[in-house]
């Protein structure tokens, strides 16, 4: 199951606008990308980018530095990695529009998801900022303009009266601010073509699509991250945008990122199968068909939510995805590969796949239900950060679970230090000798292990984002079992002066 990629391009995606890594991780894991098969990379710096005059206020606090980011270049450069920047310039605009000096360019005044297409101004904010990100990318061949996900579009004032007026459509006003910010790129910067994400181009009429002249300006990219993609909807949409005019379409598949909100580990069976099946739409067209492909890897559905799965947690899928579009597929050679570029003795296969019909580029004995919770401790790997994922994997599997089998199915504590007991600071006092030790040791075990994450994620991430996980993650739990502990210190001191009797009332304590 070798041979040549159709996706002669195959960019690993990094999300900056959740737990950005530092440099020094960078300096670690791109020979590794390079190694996986990846030969480019695509940026999403959102507020990481060292943007500067009147648009300084957009840095996070941690924003890499002018420097950092011609490190993160040379380094790209060093492993055969070519950069193309993303930039929102249209939807998910949360990490400009949040500002007070920026409201007034909303497309609701309510909501920081999107710019508000009418003002002269709008343009002129992100003509600024592909600008200022440009000069630190100079040669760039492609800059990522975003334009998906344009919520509440025509829902603003000014858009509600210009959609009054004869022949004007949401779907006009979506591509008028598409080709304004992508023939800003091709003054400015001739020599680089725009992409953008396609969600927004999917519906609109193909007369429409090749009369805006948006189809000679950008490329679309094809995004679909599910494990059950429409195979044959995708091939008809790629000759839909071949017929209106665009001379190439780019694919984007997920190695991480796209199954949950907040989610911890990444489901690796899901992630194969939706490169398996990219795959399949690669082989349903013309070979030359798709420029192609980012493997994208979120770490937050928007600015305002939660994080997901960190980078280091998913680089066993993104070896998988990468290897298996290097191969053609997912076999038992190419699973070798994987173990041994991760050092992993053997990625665990927990349960077979089977289907009633042989599918391409799938190997019976290589497919299966595929999990980095399958990697235990000792087992995950000798990678780059494979002590995160590790240690994130005993946190994510084993620590709820098991301060919940203490709070809620131990005999000594629901039987006689309920919640009644813990408002009331009554105990039997030999129970304490029963719970008291069970806390302590169950608090101390994952007090050291927590400790070990929190170094290690240091090693990785910003202060911001080590926070925010643990917060997340690990100090719930931590404070139940403390809250245990002091109810149970509480209540083995002087007893209450309440009778026996008065246990059973309804008297508040």
């Amino acid at each position: 199951m070798s041979g040549s990629s159709p996706f002669k391009r195959r960019l690993v995606h990094l999300d900056l606008k959740g737990a950005p890594p530092k440099v020094s991780y960078l300096s670690e894991i791109f020979p590794l990308f390079h190694a996986l098969g990846a030969n480019g990379l695509l940026i999403e710096y959102e507020d990481m980018f060292p943007y500067e005059g009147h648009l300084r206020l957009l840095r996070a606090k941690h924003a890499y530095s002018p420097f950092e980011i011609k490190e993160i270049l040379h380094l790209a450069t060093l492993n055969n990695l070519e950069v193309i920047p993303l930039v929102q310039t249209f939807g998910h605009m949360e990490f400009v529009l949040k500002h007070e000096a920026l409201t007034h360019l909303r497309e609701v005044a309510l909501f920081p998801n999107t710019l508000n297409p009418h003002e002269a101004e709008s343009l002129a904010l992100v003509g600024a900022m592909i600008d200022q990100i440009m000069e630190l990318h100079p040669g760039a061949r492609w800059l990522h303009i975003g334009c998906d996900e344009v919520y509440y579009l025509g829902e603003g004032e000014a858009s509600r009266q210009w959609l009054q007026q004869e022949q004007n459509t949401k779907a006009k006003l979506c591509l008028s601010h598409v080709k304004a910010v992508a023939s800003h790129v091709q003054a400015r910067h001739p020599a680089t073509t725009p992409l953008v994400w396609d969600d927004m181009l999917r519906d609109i009429p193909e007369d429409q699509l090749s009369a805006s002249g948006v189809p000679q300006l950008v490329e679309p990219v094809l995004w679909d991250y599910g494990a059950d993609l429409d195979i044959h909807g995708k091939a008809l949409l790629m000759e839909k945008y071949r017929k209106c005019g665009f001379s190439q379409l780019w694919a984007a598949s997920a190695f991480k990122g796209a199954t949950g909100v907040n989610q911890a580990l990444t489901p690796i069976e899901h992630h194969l199968r939706n490169h398996v099946q990219w795959l399949q739409v690669a082989g349903s067209g013309p070979a030359d068909m798709l420029q192609g492909i980012v493997l994208t890897g979120w770490q937050r559905y928007d600015h305002f939510s939660v994080l997901c799965e960190l980078l280091p947690v998913g680089i066993p899928s993104l070896a998988v995805c990468l290897q298996s579009l290097l191969h053609g597929g997912f076999a038992e050679d190419v699973k070798a590969r994987v173990e041994n570029f991760l050092g992993i003795s053997s990625l665990e296969i927990t349960d077979f796949m089977r289907y009633p019909t042989p599918q391409p580029c799938l190997s019976p004995h290589a497919w299966t239900r595929l999990s980095s919770a399958s990697l235990c401790r000792e087992g995950a790997g000798s990678f780059p950060g494979s002590d995160i994922l590790a240690l994130i994997t005993q946190v994510s599997l084993h620590l709820r679970s098991s301060v919940d089998a203490l709070l809620e199915r131990d005999r000594y504590v629901t039987g006689w230090f309920s919640p009644f007991h813990r408002r009331r600071k009554l105990i039997h006092p030999v129970m304490i000798q029963h719970i008291q030790p069970q806390a302590l040791s169950l608090l101390a075990r994952w007090s050291a292990l927590v400790g070990e994450l929190e170094a290690a994620l240091q090693r990785v991430f910003y202060s911001d984002t080590v926070e925010e996980w643990l917060e997340e993650n690990v100090y719930p739990s931590l404070q139940q079992l403390q809250g245990l502990l002091q109810d149970l210190s509480e209540a083995a001191g002087p007893p209450p002066s309440l009778a026996s009797p008065g246990l059973y009332t309804s008297q508040d304590p």
